[in-house]
């Protein structure tokens, strides 16, 4: 494997690693944020609460296929 290629693959995984640390901060960001709420005690809390919960879910999916793709690359 010529050098040019073994570098760029290194690069690859280095951009992959941080993603994955990047996701997996947000992801700690959003569950610290639904502790903070506990109970919602008014609609605004309810909505934080929902909004949270769905940008969670997003963010697992997204951390599943980077793990995918940063997996591959190895």
């Amino acid at each position: 494997m010529p050098p040019s290629d073994t570098a760029s693959i290194a690069d690859a995984q280095k951009r992959q690693r941080i993603r994955l640390a990047k996701l997996e901060a947000d992801m700690a960001y959003f569950q610290a944020r639904l502790e903070m709420i506990g109970e919602p005690g008014s609609t605004n809390q309810m909505a934080q609460r929902k909004v949270f919960k769905l940008l969670q879910q997003s963010l697992g999916s997204k951390i599943l296929q980077a793990k995918r793709r940063y997996s591959e690359l190895l």
